[in-house]
């Protein structure tokens, strides 16, 4: 059964991202992905790098099962199956004694700190301090404010309708997440402006 699902907008916006990212990974580069979602990120990117081991992961079982049926469809050796991975475990599968794929050199996650509680933001980076190698980096991807302020009206009403969904849910203030991320270890290195009113968050662990 094929179980792809398909993200509007991940097609409108994966070429801009791989513009972004794949040239910052180095060669034979491992990179885990936090929430996959449709799993199309990792099936636009990992033939467009097929030296970089690409290793999704997902908590929704849809999801994950859409991910598998795009990894079985675009059939690239360095697409690896998908993990379950709640980021705000104590310890993520990729810790585990036999996964022979970490520490990885960069993790990526696109859209997901604004449709969760602020819990899930700190155990991402967390879990990002215990996973990557020393100098890797985290490449956040969406939405966020900046000096508390948002960068567009369209991201404004955005935030109402994220708010209405869950109060836990919200863009989020880049200084806030950038604070987050030092007390776990990583300094941000640049704030890329993205199409869509999006950024492009680039992380050092140190």
């Amino acid at each position: 059964m094929d179980n792809r699902i398909y993200s509007p907008s991940t097609a409108r916006n994966r070429s801009f991202i791989a513009e972004a990212l794949l040239p910052r990974l180095p060669k034979g580069g491992s990179v885990l992905e936090i929430a996959s979602g449709s799993g199309e990120h990792a099936t636009h990117f990992t033939p467009i790098r097929p030296d970089v081991t690409w290793q999704p992961s997902n908590l929704e079982e849809d999801q994950i099962l859409s991910t598998e049926s795009w990894r079985a469809h675009v059939g690239t050796e360095n697409f690896l199956p998908v993990l379950k991975l709640d980021v705000t475990g104590e310890v993520w599968p990729t810790e585990a004694p036999d996964y022979s794929h970490g520490p990885f050199d960069a993790i990526f996650n696109a859209n997901m700190i604004h449709i969760a509680p602020w819990v899930v933001t700190e155990g991402l980076f967390k879990g990002a301090n215990r996973v990557l190698k020393k100098g890797g980096f985290a490449y956040l991807y969406g939405p966020y404010k900046v000096g508390g302020k948002h960068t567009s009206e369209s991201n404004i009403a955005f935030e109402e309708w994220l708010k209405a969904k869950d109060s836990s849910f919200g863009v989020r203030d880049i200084e806030k997440v950038a604070a987050e991320a030092e007390k776990n270890g990583l300094l941000l290195k640049e704030s890329l402006p993205m199409p869509a009113n999006n950024f492009f968050q680039i992380f050092e662990k140190q």
